[in-house]
């Protein structure tokens, strides 16, 4: 082989290996979540490449990738002097997502580091419009302000702001002071409040028992009484029935008596009142007829 030859086959190989390179240039992958911004000539082309495979003109074509996924970013704590002048240490994250990739890139030069920066002022002015007491009870009321705060000057750069989370309010020592004893009187408060709940309610049942216990007692009396009262009515009805029995055995014996017999019962009466102390005696006005009927008799 001679040296031209050589040589040729040498300018092939450089050739090939400047020609591998710019093919490597020329053809990217771009991912589902991904697009590829591309400058031609120093114009942006009309719209974004991706995903799947794009072809570039070498050393013509200039890609900036953008992520088109949702992103969360951190402010470091930040001192703010809230309405009623007292200062206050809070962070808090954001997340965001490009919704146009061309803008993000077009519009400012660093997206995340301006919106940073735009979110550490715009904290500072939202907290400088609060009082201290509303900062620490409205987080949400918080949130959404800074979020649409961020989302009017992120808009144009083709960013959108879905959601602000503030994670932690570090308040002045003092403030901290006050709130612990705070917590420590309302918890002294609650503790109170609920042996007083405790002893109410206790002392309610103990009525009610007692209530229960009158009614009872009374209900119990109340039978007790009414069945002594069926009782006596039943024993006098008995009595009554007795005594009536009694009489009318009397008067069907007075029925077969006649008046002999009753002279009889006389003398047996004035022997009884004779054998008597007494010095005065008295006599029905019927004794001397029935002498009469009895010296008849005994003619």
């Amino acid at each position: 082989m001679n040296q031209g030859t050589i040589l040729f086959l040498c300018v092939i190989g450089i050739a090939g290996f400047f020609g591998l390179i710019l093919l490597v240039n020329a053809v990217r992958i771009v991912p589902e979540y991904q697009r590829l911004v591309v400058f031609r000539f120093g114009r942006v082309l009309p719209s974004p490449k991706g995903p799947g495979i794009v072809f570039l003109i070498p050393m013509v074509d200039i890609p900036k990738m953008v992520d088109l996924r949702e992103q969360i970013r951190e402010v470091p704590h930040q001192v703010s002097i809230t309405k009623d002048n007292a200062p206050i240490s809070i962070d808090f994250l954001w997340y965001y997502k490009v919704v146009d990739p061309a803008q993000s890139v077009l519009a400012v030069q660093n997206f995340e580091l301006s919106a940073a920066g735009i979110a550490a002022t715009t904290l500072r002015a939202v907290i400088g419009g609060i009082p201290l007491d509303d900062v620490l009870s409205e987080r949400e009321h918080i949130n959404t302000l800074l979020r649409a705060r961020l989302d009017e000057v992120t808009e144009r750069w083709g960013v959108k702001v879905t959601n602000v989370e503030i994670r932690e309010i570090i308040p002045p020592k003092d403030v901290q002071e006050s709130m612990n004893r705070q917590m420590t009187a309302e918890r002294i408060r609650r503790a109170v409040v609920t042996e007083s709940t405790g002893t109410k309610e206790a002392a309610i049942n103990v009525a009610e028992g007692e209530k229960q216990s009158a009614i009872l007692k009374a209900e119990g009396q109340k039978e007790a009484i009414i069945l002594a009262a069926q009782a006596e009515r039943e024993s006098q009805l008995l009595r009554a029935e007795g005594f009536a029995q009694a009489l009318a055995k009397i008067y069907e014996t007075a029925q077969t008596v006649d008046q002999k017999t009753m002279t009889l019962q006389y003398f047996e009466t004035l022997k009884t009142m004779g054998m008597s102390p007494s010095t005065k005696y008295i006599f029905p006005m019927e004794f001397t007829s029935m002498l009469e009927n009895f010296t008849k008799a005994k003619g």
